[in-house]
This record gives C-alpha cells, structure tokens and sequence, in this order.
C-alpha cells in the first residue's frame, strides 16, 4: 500500500508523517545531512537581517521539514524559519490554503510571496491574491509552458531586497 501511494507521487499527510519518522532515525544517526542549493541559506540570511519573515509551505510534515532544517549541510538553521506549514493546512494546488497561512500568520496575502517550482502551486496562490514566483533550478524538469505566465528566477539574489535602514 504504501509503494503504490509513492508510486503515484501522492502528497498525503500520512505518507509525509512516515517519512518524517524514518528521517529522523537517519538524521539522529548522522547519516544524512539536508543539502540546500548554494544561494538559498545566504539569501534567507539577508532576508532575516531585514526583519523579512520567512514560512516553509511543504507537502512534508511540519516535524521532517524541522529535521532538514537542523540538519543541513551549514549546520542548524532552523532559526532562520519562523514557521512551518505542512498538508494539514491544506493542499498546495488550493488558493483556500494560502488563504489559511495568511490568516495564520496575521498577513494580508497581497503582503505574501510564494516561491515554488510547481506552476499550478503559483496559480492556486495567486487565486488567494498571493504574488507568485517560480523558481527555474536544473532539477525541476516537469516545469510546462505556463510558467512564463510567472515571474520567474533561477537565483535567490534576484529577489528584489529593500534597503537596510
């Protein structure tokens, strides 16, 4: 049952709970370190140094997505997360369930950027009047054609950054 639900790539939140519990015996044994792309810890960094706050929204648990987090190749840097939102809140293809993080977090969706690499993630956003960008990385090739309908980046510095004050 569980091969199958893999198998057909599903997002449930029990398949991502059990991930989520193997991680963490391969994390607390050392034999697995989350690996980020190279601009992504930097770019957070500037973005916390200007007081930006930064929310993961992932088809992962809340816990697993922690543990990539603590466990990083540039060691911890859970700090630089203020929250984390998993499949309880709602699917990613959803515009209610960007609605629901912005009411969590006490924001406007006009007042929330989403970066995603799935296309009809950025469209379920931007239905909840989240702004969309989606992130063009060699390792995200099942992006179609309707991704230039989105502003698009292949770095983390082209985020635009207001000034420090």
């Amino acid at each position: 049952m569980i091969q199958a639900v893999m198998d057909l790539d599903r997002k449930t939140t029990a398949l991502k709970q059990l991930q989520g519990h193997m991680w963490s015996s391969a994390f607390a044994a050392g034999r697995r370190k989350a690996e980020f792309f190279a601009d992504v810890v930097p770019a957070v960094r500037k973005r916390r140094e200007v007081q930006t706050k930064v929310y993961i929204y992932s088809p992962t648990s809340v816990e697993a997505k922690k543990l990539l987090f603590r466990h990083s190749m540039q060691g911890d840097i859970l700090e630089l997360v203020v929250g984390h939102f998993d499949t309880k809140i709602g699917h990613k293809v959803e515009s209610e369930s960007y609605r629901k993080i912005g009411d969590s977090i006490g924001y406007s969706t006009k007042n929330v950027l989403l970066l995603t690499d799935v296309t009809q993630e950025a469209r379920a956003a931007e239905g909840a009047a989240v702004h969309a960008a989606v992130v063009v990385r060699p390792s995200n090739t099942g992006l179609t054609d309707d991704k230039t309908c989105y502003s698009l980046i292949t770095f983390f510095s082209e985020l635009y950054l207001p000034p420090s004050t």
